[in-house]
């Protein structure tokens, strides 16, 4: 049962969209198979990494498709300055796995702008050790049945998080990067699609 929590929480955080978070997918499996939830959190974390990996590699080339040379040119440029600070970039990294926030905008902004990978994975993994283990163990004493779990996993806060999450891929990918950093001035491009 250890593979599947391995396997579900790769799955959900390969995806660009917005999956249900991998912790409620690990007190699931969790609560469906009584499994040691140290072991859980360690093996669905070490999943949602491997996850985010894949995303990060294969979004660029989807991108690629979709956005404009002019952007494509912009989300480049963030991304070599976010490479070229990369204990900042693990930092911020860090503190927003921590927050209730979908990292898949994160994730999906990142590999867009070609952040490398390694720079962005340890603290992913670090934040998501605390943050999953969290959830996971708030789950398990909070779920009085598991059909309770997955009534309630439309909520505002669900609904705000996806919200937040769009509102962070649409400032990544409409803010003129090259402006703000070498004009430090704020310019909106919406043209980015071809």
């Amino acid at each position: 049962m250890y593979f599947l929590v391995f396997v579900a929480t790769l799955f959900v955080d390969s995806i660009p969209v917005f999956a249900p978070p991998a912790w409620t997918v690990l007190v699931l499996l969790l609560l469906l198979f009584h499994l040691n939830p140290w072991i859980v959190v360690i093996i669905g974390v070490t999943g949602s990494t491997l996850g985010r990996y894949i995303l990060s590699v294969y979004i660029p080339k989807v991108s690629s498709g979709l956005v404009n040379r002019r952007e494509d040119k912009n989300l480049r440029y963030v991304g070599g300055k976010l490479t070229k600070a990369p204990f900042a970039a693990a930092i911020f990294v860090f503190l927003y796995t921590l927050t209730p926030l979908s990292t898949t905008a994160l994730f999906t902004a990142a590999g867009i702008a070609r952040v490398k990978p390694w720079h962005i994975l340890p603290p992913f993994f670090c934040g998501r050790l605390i943050t999953d283990g969290v959830m996971v163990y708030t789950g398990k004493y909070a779920a009085g049945n598991v059909s309770g779990l997955l009534q309630g996993q439309l909520s505002i806060k669900s609904v705000l998080t996806l919200i937040a999450g769009l509102l962070v891929i649409g400032a990544f990918l409409f803010i003129d990067w090259r402006c703000l950093l070498e004009k430090r001035r704020l310019r909106l491009n919406f043209r980015i699609l071809r």
